[in-house]
């Protein structure tokens, strides 16, 4: 928790699938000074999860009344973000603490290259086990296949479990977990290099996290919204340690994410 001396608004943000509140802290490079600008940062280690039970939600709700509490922060202008699985769990709390009126109640979300739609997902790692392209694409694909199949069912079987844990089903344009959301701000963070991932994973777009991003956001504005934005950027994904890509924190422009939380 970094607190600004005189804060405009709160930024919750939940780290990727193996990350840390260490990961963000290197990744996020926007992070840096936030609190000059008036914004307190609250990094979660809520990791090694792409939804959220109805327990989980309730858990990590009081976990934040706490903080907020305890820390005597201002309950306006908070906003919620997430990296990759962490976009989802951003995406499924806000919607939770919107729904039961809590007193953390998120002005605007934001997902960076999230897995929005687990069903999917769930086709996307088959795919890549089959085409067995890249050693890390593979090692992934056979974990979520196996974690899914374990912890929710296959999707063919158990649709209604994929459409209660997803912030959005494409197949059957599931907006249960968005209910709320056309309400308040929203950001999908995505950069759909192609070339990358045609030549590294064989991918083409509908593969992508950010063909899920953009059928989500078609959704909320199908539900009403006129906050949503579906930001696709170019060249921006390069990580930490100055590898390329697209998959990566650096995506989020900071100045523009400045001025969407504090306009």
């Amino acid at each position: 928790l970094r607190i600004a001396p005189k804060q405009k608004a709160v930024l919750i943000l939940f780290p990727c699938f193996p990350c840390d509140i260490e990961n963000t802290k290197t990744e996020a490079k926007f992070l840096k000074d936030l609190d000059q600008e008036g914004i307190t940062t609250l990094l979660l280690g809520v990791n090694h999860r792409l939804y959220l039970t109805e327990l989980e939600k309730i858990e990590i709700s009081n976990q934040l009344d706490s903080i907020f509490e305890n820390n005597h922060l201002k309950y306006e202008n908070i906003f919620i973000g997430g990296f990759s699985s962490g976009g989802n769990i951003a995406f499924l709390l806000a919607n939770h603490l919107l729904e039961t009126k809590n007193n953390i109640e998120p002005s605007g979300v934001f997902a960076v290259d999230s897995p929005l739609d687990l069903e999917a997902l769930y086709n996307g790692a088959k795919k890549d086990v089959k085409n067995n392209i890249h050693p890390d694409a593979v090692a992934e694909g056979n974990f979520i296949i196996e974690l899914f199949e374990k912890e929710i069912g296959k999707p063919n079987e158990e649709i209604d479990r994929y459409k209660a844990m997803s912030p959005y089903l494409i197949s059957c344009k599931s907006t249960i977990n968005m209910q709320n959301l056309s309400k308040i701000k929203t950001r999908f963070y995505c950069e759909p290099d192609l070339d990358w991932q045609m030549k590294n994973r064989q991918r083409n777009y509908k593969d992508l996290n950010a063909y899920k991003m953009e059928m989500a956001h078609q959704a909320l504005l199908t539900m009403g919204s006129i906050h949503t934005e579906l930001i696709k950027t170019t060249n921006r994904g390069i990580r930490a340690n100055g590898e390329r890509h697209p998959h990566s924190w650096n995506i989020v422009e900071r100045d523009s994410l400045i001025k969407w939380i504090l306009d």
